[in-house]
């Protein structure tokens, strides 16, 4: 099944029924707990995602709360170096 089969399946009742004629009771009955299954994993890591952003955001506002306390500004952590000079072209001769 394609992505785009499952998201027909996923919208409209009438084509999940169509489909589920296909399969036996004993199919249909693995293929929810199979999705239940994806399901769950899938909260699971967008709990997950969601507490490692809530941690990210946590330790930037302390960086900036100690940035403040500092006097330091992002300006005074990005230093000023030099652009580098390219090589100069070569002279063709000939």
């Amino acid at each position: 099944m394609t992505a785009d089969s499952l998201e027909k399946i996923a919208r409209n009742k009438n084509v999940a029924r169509a489909a589920a004629r296909q399969l036996s009771m004993e199919q249909l009955h693995k293929l929810s707990e199979v999705i239940n299954e994806v399901i769950e994993q899938k909260a699971e890591e967008d709990e997950q995602r969601r507490e490692e952003e809530v941690a990210k955001e946590r330790k930037l506002a302390e960086i900036r709360d100690a940035m403040i306390e500092a006097g330091l500004s992002v300006d005074d952590l990005v230093s000023d170096q030099p652009k580098r000079r390219g090589r100069p072209p070569k002279n063709k001769t000939a």
